[in-house]
């Protein structure tokens, strides 16, 4: 009898707890039954400049962080003339893309990372939301802005992706702006090649891919990836930035979403997609299926990295696995927010 009463006594207050609403105890580690929240409302364009890379206060001079930050910022200025213009989201993606490509503080275009062999080979693709039209490019060796090259092959080939010597090719027989290795060579990058190539040196992950997500006055989305890959990795690997639905996805009836991170896992895990589909048809929020693709599914693949996400609602999600994730957003009212500190950017948010 007693045991009978102590069970209704506990099940009554879990029934009292459950139709009060009261959110369930917070222990500071990742539950299965967390309900997200988005990082913010009312955003019309983001930027990432790659997971695993956030900057450590103590150890960063002011100059270093003002640098990192006037870089996302300055994508974001791009990207928001387009939209304040009336441009298509497509049009603000690629502008705001090209930017930090020719940024050498980020892995993308002039600070692209070395190859196994000391080269570079260039990923990129961009996708429009209101048709689900997309363009990619891998292993580019003479393109200035691979995101330039990727929107071509998106409206001006039949085909979607476009790898190596065709690819160079065809951006150039379109007028694209092409260069020689030695553009994309920096001091930082070879320091890390040599760093990677010696067995005594400590390792320190990067995944410093650029990406951009944006909702056009129209509320049409579209979503841009672009990355010089892997330090050291081997020639001909292409990773999941200029794959749609691993590395970048758009869908006007679920989001735009540009990932950064560990490829190979995020192309198994076809992360992009997966956080559409389970907005689609899995009834998940925009926050709620970003979560769970970034923080549970792909580390159990034995992966880690991030993703920005936008819906047409200007709800932003930007979670991440990884110590930290460089990223900024801008708001219809014309605020900027940037985020290049680890402390700024907790993981398993």
């Amino acid at each position: 009898m007693r045991f009978l009463l102590a069970f209704i006594t506990v099940a009554g207050l879990l029934l009292a707890v459950q139709q009060s609403g009261a959110d369930p105890v917070h222990t500071g580690q990742v539950e299965t039954n967390a309900h997200p929240k988005p990082d913010a409302r009312n955003v019309i364009l983001a930027v990432h400049g790659g997971a695993g890379n956030g900057l450590v206060r103590k150890d960063t001079t002011p100059e270093v962080e003002k640098a990192y930050r006037d870089g996302l910022t300055a994508a974001l200025r791009a990207g928001e003339q387009v939209l304040r213009n009336g441009g298509a989201s497509v049009d603000a993606v690629e502008a705001a893309v090209k930017v930090l490509e020719d940024n050498e503080l980020f892995n993308a275009g002039k600070g692209a990372v070395f190859t196994e062999d000391a080269g570079h080979e260039l990923d990129a693709s961009i996708m429009r939301g209101a048709d689900l039209a997309a363009g990619a490019v891998a292993g580019v060796k003479s393109v200035k802005n691979p995101i330039s090259a990727a929107r071509l092959v998106m409206e001006k080939s039949p085909h979607v992706l476009l790898a190596g010597e065709g690819a160079d090719d065809f951006a150039a027989r379109n007028g694209l702006k092409t260069v020689t290795q030695d553009y994309y060579w920096t001091q930082r990058r070879w320091d890390q090649l040599m760093n990677a190539k010696n067995p005594q040196a400590p390792k320190h992950a990067e995944y410093s891919t650029v990406g951009a997500v944006a909702v056009d006055q129209t509320r049409n989305l579209a979503a841009a990836t672009s990355t010089g890959g892997l330090t050291n990795k081997m020639i001909g690997r292409v990773g999941d930035s200029p794959i749609i639905g691993a590395g970048t996805y758009a869908k006007n009836d679920t989001a735009a979403v540009s990932a950064t991170g560990q490829g190979e896992v995020f192309i198994r895990g076809a992360a992009a997609s997966t956080i559409s589909n389970m907005i689609e048809f899995g009834r998940r929020s925009l926050a709620e299926a970003t979560f769970d693709v970034i923080v549970k599914r792909l580390p159990a693949l034995g992966g880690t990295g991030g993703v920005i996400a936008l819906d047409r609602q200007g709800t932003f999600d930007a979670p991440h696995s990884t110590p930290g994730m460089l990223h900024a957003y801008l708001t219809a009212d014309g605020k900027i927010v940037t985020k290049v500190f680890v402390d700024e950017t907790p993981p398993n948010s």
